[in-house]
């Protein structure tokens, strides 16, 4: 079963690069699953990964396998301790939602009847160091209420029942941000 949930992570991750919403090393997903949290690992592509290049934690941090976790591990860990409904969970850096909240405070206007059913609110988090335990307690009491966050000049966080209503709540945020600063150019 493991086997399924690093493949699930690995087709994700791949969508994610290839729809534009992550570059390079940026970016982490996750599968919380029996108890175990399966994590990209730290410094791998998005667009290459395999099943291989994905990490086992426990709820409390600690490795069940040798591949190192990603730096956001103490995000992902804050989300599912808050939110026994979330079993997965998508850091995406997208584009037109960095730049928003480089512009916007407290929260991204919602548009289109979609975004607003599913998301139904996007709080911007206030600034953060990346990898910090502060910016994971920050960005999960936010998460507490809402099922996606932009963090201020970082990415998106969102939550799902799986990965895949989760990475797509991803794709609702960036097609938010993105009519967001088409309007602000006046587009």
């Amino acid at each position: 079963m493991s086997r399924l949930v690093k493949s699930i992570i690995e087709k994700y991750s791949h969508l994610a690069h290839e729809r534009g919403l992550t570059a390079a090393f940026g970016g982490n997903l996750s599968i919380l699953f029996n108890g175990k949290i399966f994590i990209k690992a730290t410094g791998s592509v998005m667009d290459d990964l395999t099943p291989e290049q994905v990490a086992i934690i426990d709820l409390e941090g600690n490795p069940l396998n040798p591949i190192r976790p990603s730096s956001e591990w103490k995000l992902h860990v804050e989300v599912y301790k808050r939110r026994k409904d979330v079993k997965a969970i998508a850091h995406l850096h997208p584009p037109y939602s960095i730049i928003s909240s480089t512009k916007v405070k407290e929260e991204l206007l919602i548009i289109t009847p979609e975004a607003e059913v599913y998301l139904k609110k996007i709080p911007i988090v206030p600034f953060k160091p990346a990898g910090s335990w502060e910016l994971a307690r920050e960005t999960a009491k936010y998460l507490e209420t809402y099922d996606a966050v932009i963090m201020e000049n970082h990415g998106v966080v969102t939550v799902g029942k799986s990965l895949r209503e989760a990475y797509y709540k991803v794709e609702l945020v960036e097609e938010s941000a993105k009519l967001w600063y088409l309007k602000e150019k006046g587009m």
